[in-house]
């Protein structure tokens, strides 16, 4: 008796640092799953708009993997749609620039540079479908040659990463550093 109640202990305890599973979003549906927080500690508020800029400036090593970093935009929509958040109340835009800016670039030229299809497209296809701004460094696209010839169609220019930072922070939106 004494064993099997040790075994149900260890079993209990053991499912409690069970990997608690992803779910994918209501939003954006193929990318930027989240996990269930049954009751978190601070309460989501869900009665005024998240004004957020996301600034976007790393990428993954390996050319053929989505930018987690593009990605965590649709784990924002998801997560917060998820947890009781109007999908209008969620206003995130993203500032991409330096070596993150490569994952803008539509196929042919990503092609080049890479030698593969740009994975980040179909991710970057349906955050414009949720009518999220996607905002290209100007500086960073003079200096890494990434025309509007050699770019995904939906990106905007700003002159500066900087400056497109500054003017959103200076409406009230908050700022998140990728």
């Amino acid at each position: 008796m004494r064993n099997l109640l040790l075994l149900l202990l260890c079993c209990s305890t053991l499912a409690g640092f069970a990997q608690a599973e992803r779910m994918q979003g209501k939003v954006v549906k193929d990318f930027g799953a989240t996990y269930a927080v049954p009751v978190p500690d601070i309460a989501t508020d869900t009665t005024t708009p998240f004004r957020v800029v996301f600034d976007i400036k790393s990428a993954p090593e390996d050319p053929e993997a989505i930018n987690p970093y593009l990605a965590t935009v649709a784990r924002f929509l998801n997560m917060h749609v998820q947890a009781g958040k109007p999908k209008e109340q969620l206003l995130p835009v993203m500032v991409v620039h330096g070596n993150a800016a490569y994952g803008l670039l539509n196929d042919a030229a990503y092609q080049e540079k890479f030698g593969v299809n740009n994975p980040n497209l179909p991710l970057l296809e349906a955050l414009h479908a949720e009518n999220i701004p996607i905002i290209l460094c100007g500086q960073t696209a003079a200096h890494r040659n990434i025309s509007e010839a050699r770019r995904y169609q939906e990106v905007q220019v700003a002159l500066s990463s900087m400056t497109a930072l500054i003017q959103y922070q200076n409406k009230g939106y908050a700022l998140i550093p990728l």
